[in-house]
């Protein structure tokens, strides 16, 4: 593989369940452009992404192109998570995919879940500040599923990664499979929170490590999105390395999951798309945080996509083999 230019932008896309992102790298620049898509809408319940939801998805992706060609970039990779992992086997999964190669000219990696953790871990420490030490675990709550990964950094050499498990929930899956009304009913929310709970427990069977990291690391809409409801601003800057405490996260979840969805949209540092399915997010972060009994979790805005644009930049390989070993 030839090495980077200096100053060459390196790009990545994440087609995820609830939104699509893009970052541009080069160096140290960053430009970010997310889109709101719900590519999961009703693949809890069908296994198979809508067409309504294919084509919000897929105009996003074009949007995604022309920024691309606008930047110069020709050193890309785009993955794909829950939602086209649900329908990989279904001919709307088939198409989809096929689809989007024709868009961006690259195709589509769709992960699984444990690759997509190792590549959120990568991102999440990313940019944090102060010397990172000691053992982390970092929480990934997307649309449709949750990964959890921990890593252990010791003498400035990185991390040296112990696990990583995902699980099939997220703010989309919870949403649609148990809330069915607005506000959701306390029953409801009960139930979310134990679907995630009875998972919770295969993850700290399968990775022990979970309970006993340093500190939480908690990335993905649903965290920024909680922490942006805390300060009242969606603005990064505070939002990178925000300490979040449980308290606050109750708090956050209580008021939000006690509002209809046309008085939830008003609440500062929510962003409006992502109003409709917050509250099923969050129901994943207090049950984590109850779980562990975890006094909070530091906030990273950076995420899988940061983690690819790493990879690239030290001269990996776009199709981003490996990774599942």
């Amino acid at each position: 593989m030839a090495d980077l230019l200096p100053g060459e932008p390196v790009a990545a896309i994440d087609i995820g369940t609830n939104s699509v992102k893009l970052l541009v790298r080069s160096g140290d620049d960053r430009a970010m452009e997310t889109a709101i898509v719900r590519l999961g809408q009703g693949v809890e319940a069908t296994g198979r992404l809508h067409p309504d939801a294919v084509a919000r998805t897929l105009d996003a992706l074009g949007g995604f192109r022309r920024s691309l060609d606008e930047r110069g970039v020709q050193r890309l990779a785009v993955v794909a998570t829950s939602a086209v992992r649900d329908a990989s086997d279904d001919e709307s999964g088939r198409r989809f995919l096929e689809a989007a190669e024709r868009i961006l000219g690259v195709t589509p990696v769709v992960l699984s879940g444990p690759a997509e953790g190792r590549l959120a871990f990568t991102g999440a420490v990313s940019g944090l500040p102060g010397p990172m030490q000691g053992t982390h675990l970092v929480i990934d709550i997307g649309g449709g599923s949750t990964e959890f990964v921990v890593g252990q950094f010791s003498g400035g050499s990185g991390a040296s990664l112990l696990g990583a498990v995902s699980i099939d929930v997220g703010c989309v899956r919870l949403t649609e499979s148990e809330l069915a009304h607005d506000p959701p009913r306390p029953e409801e929310l009960t139930n979310a929170i134990g679907r995630v709970q009875d998972h919770l427990d295969d993850v700290l069977r399968d990775l022990p490590a979970v309970a006993d990291a340093d500190s939480i690391i908690g990335i993905g809409g649903t965290i920024t999105t909680a922490a942006a409801v805390e300060l009242g601003t969606w603005d990064r800057s505070p939002l990178h390395g925000f300490h979040l405490t449980r308290d606050a996260a109750e708090d956050v979840f209580r008021t939000l999951a006690t509002e209809s969805l046309a008085d939830r949209v008003h609440n500062p540092g929510l962003v409006a798309e992502r109003a409709p399915v917050i509250v099923g997010g969050l129901c994943v972060l207090v049950a984590v945080l109850r779980r562990l009994k975890a006094p909070g979790l530091v906030v990273s805005t950076h995420s899988v996509v940061d983690g690819i644009c790493t990879h690239l930049a030290s001269g990996g390989d776009p199709r981003l083999t490996g990774l599942d070993q």
